[in-house]
């Protein structure tokens, strides 16, 4: 039998869904705020939240001091070509573990995900190495492999599940029809994986945009994402924190932007499969 809501329980609810929410997105707004503050209403104690004196000085400053569209579309290139090559990669793998598994199936998958919890300074030194003696340092090729091998075990493990929810018997149907392997990932699996895939995508994504480790080791000007173009306001000087914000802000805003507008694919893809 269903609980019945009462109004004050979905009240209650509702008040500490939306207090977990703007302590959240409390320190986005924050960055958001300061961008438009001189450098010293950014650090007058006690803060100023909105009554200060708003200035664009800070983004003109930035605008002309660092090449933006170029940080921006190597973020874009990268994030984007990594998220693409992982799924190349990751759908016939996670078919073939979800549809045809071995004994060994689930250790290949335990072993994949626990190459995620390996620190990366770890191994800096030898990736770095080999970019440098193969040519890849500060190209956006090599990013785009680095970041696709580093995440391609969560789309793995992504796909899997999404993969594990679809019926055997569909697939089977296929081949009685006459479907061979590449009709059958292409044509039946992938377009009923659609919500799966796009969330994995979109999660992916934003995973190779907020990246930072490898973007600013591996990578010094010509590849540099807007990773890079943040970190460039943090000096020996000391750090200019309301032009860090404009940075920071110039940075999120395309990532938050399409977080927005593909939010219902977000939460569709996520919670597919989760009722039967």
């Amino acid at each position: 039998m269903a609980r019945r809501v009462t109004p004050a329980r979905k009240a209650t609810v509702t008040a500490a869904a939306w207090a977990l929410g703007l302590l959240i997105f409390f320190p986005i707004l924050w960055t958001i705020l300061t961008s438009f503050k001189s450098e010293g209403d950014a650090v007058a104690i006690p803060p100023k939240f909105l009554f200060f004196h708003w200035t664009l000085e800070n983004y003109a400053v930035v605008n002309q001091r660092s090449d933006y569209l170029l940080h921006f579309w190597n973020s874009v290139v990268i994030s984007f070509g990594s998220t693409f090559a992982g799924l190349l990669i990751a759908i016939p793998a996670a078919w073939a573990m979800a549809f045809v598994p071995g004994r060994k199936t689930k250790d290949v998958l335990m072993w994949m995900l626990s190459t995620k919890m390996m620190p990366s300074v770890g191994v800096l030194v030898p990736i770095y190495l080999l970019f440098r003696n193969t040519g890849l340092l500060d190209t956006r090729i090599g990013l785009v492999i680095i970041l696709t091998l580093i995440d391609l075990p969560i789309i793995v493990w992504m796909l899997y599940t999404y993969f594990k929810e679809i019926p055997g018997e569909i697939l089977e149907a296929a081949r009685m029809d006459g479907a061979g392997l590449r009709d059958e990932i292409i044509h039946v699996l992938t377009p009923m994986a659609v919500p799966g895939i796009a969330s994995t995508l979109l999660l992916n994504v934003i995973l190779a945009w907020n990246e930072a480790f490898w973007t600013l080791n591996l990578t010094a000007a010509k590849a540099a994402p807007l990773t890079a173009f943040i970190a460039s306001y943090s000096s020996p000087e000391g750090l200019f924190y309301a032009k860090l914000s404009a940075a920071s802000t110039m940075a999120i805003a395309p990532i938050l932007i399409l977080g927005w507008f593909s939010q219902k694919q977000l939460v569709r893809g996520l919670t597919f499969g989760a009722v039967k």
